[in-house]
C-alpha cells in the first residue's frame, strides 16, 4: 500500500497550525512527497480560517496538489478514533467555540445535541485568563497543572 501524505493547515484565534498526516515517518519530506494539502473549512472564526484556505490554495498552485476540505470537529474525532481504536464513537466535542454531542450514525458524523449559550472550551479559555494563565500548550491543560 502506498504511503499517503498529507499537509495540513489549521487556522485558530490566536495561532495557525502546520502540520504532516501520516501514519508513517514524516522526516525529510519534500513537496514532491505530499499527496495532498488539507485546511480547516469549518466550524471556526471567519478569519483564521481563511488565512487557512489563502495557504493552501496558493501552495495547491505552486505545487499542482489537490486541496481537501476537513471538518474540524471531525479531524479531532478521527485522530481520537485512529489512537485508541474506538469503532463507533460518541463523543463530547468540547472546543473554544462548540460544545456537541457527535457520533457517527448512517454512514456520517452527526450532531446529537450542543449547546447554545456558552460552549464548554471557551468557558476554559475565560476560566484561564482570569488565572492569567497562558494559551501554552492550551488553556485547558494549564487549568489541569492548577488544579
Amino acid at each position: 500500500m502506498k504511503r499517503m501524505v498529507a499537509l495540513g493547515f489549521e487556522g485558530s484565534a490566536n495561532k495557525i497550525g502546520v502540520g504532516f498526516v501520516t501514519l508513517d515517518e514524516t522526516a525529510g519530506i519534500t513537496p514532491d512527497e505530499i499527496d495532498c494539502l488539507c485546511y480547516t473549512k469549518g466550524p471556526g472564526m471567519g478569519a483564521p480560517l481563511q488565512v487557512s484556505a489563502v495557504v493552501v490554495r496558493v501552495l495547491s498552485q505552486l505545487w499542482k496538489k489537490p486541496i481537501v476540505a476537513v471538518n474540524h470537529c471531525v479531524a479531532h474525532i478521527e485522530i481520537g478514533r485512529i489512537v485508541t481504536g474506538a469503532d463507533d464513537p460518541v463523543v463530547l466535542y468540547g472546543s473554544g467555540g462548540n460544545t456537541q454531542v457527535i457520533a457517527y450514525s448512517e454512514g456520517r458524523y452527526r450532531i446529537f445535541g450542543e449547546t447554545i449559550d456558552i460552549a464548554v472550551g471557551n468557558c476554559l479559555d475565560r476560566f484561564a485568563r482570569v488565572l492569567q494563565l497562558f494559551d501554552d500548550p492550551a488553556p485547558g491543560y494549564n487549568i489541569e497543572q492548577v488544579f
